[in-house]
């Protein structure tokens, strides 16, 4: 089994490649042969069991999906570097390919907000709205900031704030805001360091100022005027 950025791949027998993508409410979940195998339980409603697959070994794994906005997609493996959704991403904010040098250059000319700019997947692969938004307030950089103004000493800034977000929230065991859970069935509790992500109107952790939220491209950016500009 595989991932690219928020994709999830797995090699079948078959000579072709499983392509998953849980959406935003899409979860797997494994049973166990006898009772109390696994000792989690994950409390998802069976009404939402979309796909289910029976394991050699007597175990299941049932992918959930309550709003049905997740895919699984198969793809002929010895085409696979072609798969079209793969093709056009950009390098992940942890991998080699990803520095300060490199975001400069991408976000060159780009005539979008930088919000927008760091959510499309063609230039960083795997970031989502969470993160973008963390790591936003700790570079002081606005959303509402066109990305072709960042370059520079705002790209520098940008850069390792990013990988510090993403590092953190890994080593936290993601946020669990609402469904997300591990693969062990733990909750992740990155969410109580949240600086400005759903804190609407609380205290800015730097200035004390209040936490603000604007919506974007249909998304809601959370930031502080004072310390983002």
């Amino acid at each position: 089994m595989g991932r690219r950025a928020k994709f999830l791949t797995l090699t079948l027998s078959t000579g072709e490649m499983l392509v998953m993508h849980l959406g935003m409410t899409g979860r797997f979940t494994v049973g166990g042969s006898q009772l109390g195998e696994f000792h989690h339980e994950t409390g998802t409603d069976a009404r939402h069991d979309h796909v289910v697959f029976h394991l050699s070994n007597g175990a299941t794994v049932t992918y959930n999906d309550p709003r049905r906005f997740g895919f699984m997609e198969l793809w002929p493996t010895e085409t696979f570097q072609t798969y079209p959704r793969l093709m056009r991403m950009g390098p992940e904010p942890l991998s080699n390919g990803f520095s300060a040098a490199y975001l400069d250059e991408a976000l060159q000319g780009r005539k979008t907000p930088i919000k927008a700019a760091l959510l499309d997947q063609s230039i960083i692969a795997g970031l989502g709205n969470i993160y973008v938004c963390e790591a936003l307030w700790r570079s002081g950089i606005s959303p509402k900031r066109m990305a072709s103004s960042v370059p520079g000493q705002r790209a520098a800034r940008l850069a390792p704030a990013i990988n510090g977000v993403i590092a953190e929230a890994i080593d936290a065991g993601g946020s669990s805001i609402s469904d997300f859970a591990s693969t062990s069935g733990e909750l992740g509790y990155f969410q109580h360091s949240f600086a400005v992500y759903d804190r609407e109107g609380q205290a800015c952790r730097k200035c004390g100022g209040p936490i603000k939220r604007l919506v974007q491209s249909g998304r809601s950016s959370f930031y502080c005027s004072t310390c983002q500009r």
